[in-house]
């Protein structure tokens, strides 16, 4: 039996943006239909705008009025909007905000309802979109609120490495204060449950990067990863955990120690973001870990300065939706390998009862 296609939501983001570009310029390649079903919720004003300002031609959506009616070989698009909105490209205004939000509550509904698989979400302007609706510091905040779940991890994905954070959009002189061996712990679990359920490793390996310079250099220049990150490693480890640190962030990565880990666990947004945006800018993947749905984004924002110019590159976005793509496949798979478990079975072994074993099993030939 052929498993069904991936339907796949995408939130247009801030209209005055990228994100237009991206989505359409990601969409055009013939390639995506053979990877999954994708649905916009945004606007057909909108995308007809953008399509001019761009001098795109040769694509169109196909308009539909709810995921049901997906045609599976289309772009597909739900409209979200009135048609009274007013695109000015390259400009923050609380119409962008308001439509971000409209096109973002729609596609969370179907994701929650299951009628659609995943969630890819174009850039937002974290300040135009505040609201009474949405009053978060950014999309992990609130998917995470929409989810109903008490720990979310921000996790940063490429080919060179998976980067989460112990804490995110927070002020750099309230870091320290955020951070606790319960948090730490929480973080740990949650990066390796994934790693394993979402990315298909078995046994992971874990990283975690210290707070202070030279990781505190034995309590010189701090004392947090002696009070509170050692102490969250080894009970980590306790639970089966196989992490590793805390290391000082600067020799981590100038030494390319980020190589020989599936995980990184970062202490603030900066020091993990820094490196890896350095390393994949044009190709890196945000992804919520934690949540019971599937969410990426890519890793750049609406940069309204070249919005409408035919400039932005879209390849960090198509990565994203390959990634949300990869890691319903693996959830997948993850639940049919774990769901009859073998039973654990006690066997007693008495040397004196050898002789009642098969031949089979001692003459076999061991190896070296």
């Amino acid at each position: 039996m052929e498993a069904k296609p991936i339907i796949a939501g995408i939130s247009h983001g801030d209209i005055n943006g990228i994100g237009y570009e991206v989505i359409i310029k990601t969409l055009m390649d013939p390639v995506i239909s053979d990877l999954c079903v994708p649905i916009v919720y945004g606007s057909p004003k909108v995308a007809a705008y953008h399509r001019k300002a761009l001098n795109i031609n040769n694509f169109s959506f196909n308009n539909i009025r709810s995921a049901d009616e997906a045609n599976p070989k289309k772009s597909n698009m739900i409209n979200c909007l009135d048609d009274n909105i007013r695109v000015e490209l390259g400009k923050s205004t609380p119409q962008g905000g308001e439509s971000a939000l409209a096109s973002l509550e729609r596609a969370i509904e179907d994701l929650k309802a299951g009628k659609i698989n995943i969630l890819v979400t174009a850039p937002i302007d974290k300040k135009n979109i505040q609201s009474e609706k949405f009053n978060f510091k950014g999309h992990t905040e609130y998917l995470k609120a929409k989810a109903g779940v008490e720990e979310a991890l921000m996790f940063m994905i490429s080919e060179n490495m998976r980067i989460g954070f112990a804490t995110g959009h927070v002020p750099l002189r309230k870091v320290h204060e955020n951070i606790t061996i319960e948090s730490l712990l929480k973080k740990l679990k949650l990066m390796n449950q994934s790693l394993i359920m979402d990315f298909a490793i078995r046994k992971p390996k874990i990283a975690v990067l210290g707070l202070n310079p030279h990781a505190g250099d034995n309590s010189l220049l701090g004392s947090e990863e002696a009070e509170i990150l050692i102490p969250a490693i080894k009970q980590a480890e306790k639970e089966g955990i196989l992490v590793f640190g805390p290391f000082p962030a600067d020799g981590f990565f100038g030494a390319g120690s980020f190589t020989k880990f599936d995980g990184i666990l970062s202490m603030y947004h900066d020091q993990g973001l820094s490196p890896f945006k350095a390393l994949s800018f044009d190709s890196g993947v945000n992804y919520t870990a934690g949540l019971p749905f599937i969410r990426t984004s890519p890793v750049h924002g609406t940069a309204f300065q070249i919005a409408g110019k035919g400039e932005a590159s879209e390849n960090s976005f198509r990565q994203a939706l390959y990634l949300a793509c990869s890691i319903f496949r693996n959830r997948r798979m993850h639940v049919e390998i774990t769901k009859n478990p073998l039973k654990h079975q006690d066997i007693e072994f008495h040397s004196d009862k050898v002789d009642e074993l098969p031949p089979e099993i001692y003459n076999q030939e061991q190896p070296l």
